[in-house]
């Protein structure tokens, strides 16, 4: 099977599989969600989150070329295999939180109360989980990854997913993309970052308090615009903001006082 459709396969099977992770994760552990409830996770409408499915596709580029680790004895072949595996996913972990907040003033995850982090978008911890991750894909899945897409390759019924879902994700991207300009365009108004998950935990407590029915899949939607409910938060915790304690906005590095409206 081409190099191609094997990486097409996994980043749909990784995508699909961070979302559940990340589900679970934001409902019974993330401070982001010190209610509990259940949100949608990541920055596209339907379950998928692309950076765990660019990660599935590293891991398995990686967890291919383990004859090349230069080590005689396997039990630190496999360690140093791991090693790069968390190294590698850590670092498209930072890229991508770094182009959110420098591009977009959008922060999706936040590792500032971890030990060791960085600009809160990496930390030791989840380094290890990645190598955990790691070492479980290539012992668990690794394996049997080449066998089992050869034998949905020669089913019609794989080629539909794949097309199915690639259609539907270039259409959520643009939907999602869209959004981020919305949010970008506020942030920069006003100079801030927007914490993305506690902008959607907040929004969802809004509409409970309000009796009014929520979105799973649309956290965003509300009869009243993203705009108003981004103004009204910003104005009721302007002094918060300031000071870098409100859970939905963060002052910009740098930033001078906020233009006047």
């Amino acid at each position: 099977m081409n190099l191609f459709l094997t990486l097409a396969f996994l980043f749909f099977i990784g995508s699909v599989f961070g979302w559940v992770l990340e589900l679970f994760f934001r409902r019974f552990i993330s401070a982001a969600n010190p209610e509990r409830k259940w949100i949608n996770p990541g920055f596209c409408t339907g379950p998928y989150v692309p950076l765990y499915g660019f990660g599935l596709c590293a891991l398995f580029l990686i967890a291919s070329l383990d004859s090349l680790v230069l080590v005689a004895d396997p039990r630190w072949q496999k360690a140093m295999l791991f090693a790069v595996m968390a190294v590698c996913m850590t670092v498209v972990e930072y890229i991508a939180g770094v182009l959110m907040i420098k591009v977009a003033h959008v922060r999706l995850w936040d590792y500032s109360g971890e030990w060791g982090n960085i600009q809160g978008i990496i930390c030791p911890k989840f380094s290890f989980f990645w190598a955990v991750m790691g070492a479980a894909y290539y012992f668990l899945i690794h394996p049997h990854i080449l066998d089992a897409l050869h034998w949905l390759a020669q089913n019609l019924a794989f080629s539909f997913v794949i097309g199915m879902f690639y259609g539907v994700f270039l259409i959520d991207l643009c939907h999602s993309v869209g959004l981020l300009t919305k949010l970008k365009k506020f942030a920069e108004e006003n100079e801030v970052i927007i914490r993305y998950e506690n902008l959607k935990a907040h929004l969802r407590s809004v509409q409970e308090r309000g009796a009014q029915k929520y979105r799973f899949f649309r956290p965003f939607h509300s009869p009243r615009s993203l705009q108003e409910h981004l103004r009204e938060r910003l104005l009721q915790m302007e002094q918060t903001v300031r000071e870098g304690r409100d859970q939905v906005f963060l002052p910009r590095t740098g930033a001078g006082k906020r233009k006047e409206k």
